[in-house]
């Protein structure tokens, strides 16, 4: 079901509106779930994944495997973790590319412009009341049956 009429439903825009996104929109594009305690101090699902913040791998071959973000490759849309990577045949050892999605933050690098998009976010989510239901229409939604 469509939505919004400004914006198409069509799996070809929509695979090259991603594709093609600059550098500015993949960083929103390349966000990452915090964890469960990070998650509860802030009140806020995910955020842009940027350097210095220290991650679990969730998913994979390198699952379990905690580090700190070295680089966010959004050209690649990949971010590379320290302490995760692999030796090339001619002995030479890369990073590996981690999608931003398989993993969750652990800790956040904290400055002012990072605060100021918590409390951005949690502000929207209180706002709106997200996923809570008023206890009038709790019984609203009993009477319903």
């Amino acid at each position: 079901m469509k939505f919004s009429e400004s914006v198409s439903s069509s799996r070809r825009k929509s695979r090259k509106a991603h594709f093609t996104a600059p550098s500015h929109i993949r960083r929103k594009l390349m966000s990452a779930p915090l964890s469960a305690e990070l998650r509860a101090k802030y009140n806020v699902r995910s955020v842009p994944i940027r350097k210095d913040d220290e991650v679990q791998v969730v998913r994979g071959t390198f699952k379990n495997r905690e580090g700190k973000v070295s680089q966010v490759y959004r050209r690649k849309w990949v971010i590379h973790v320290e302490r995760i990577t692999r030796e090339r045949v001619n002995g030479a050892t890369v990073f590996v590319g981690l999608d931003p999605s398989k993993v969750v933050i652990t800790k956040l690098k904290m400055d002012k412009h990072r605060k100021e998009l918590l409390e951005r976010k949690q502000g929207a989510k209180e706002e709106k009341g997200k996923g809570k239901f008023t206890e009038a229409e709790v019984q609203a939604m009993q009477d319903v049956d």
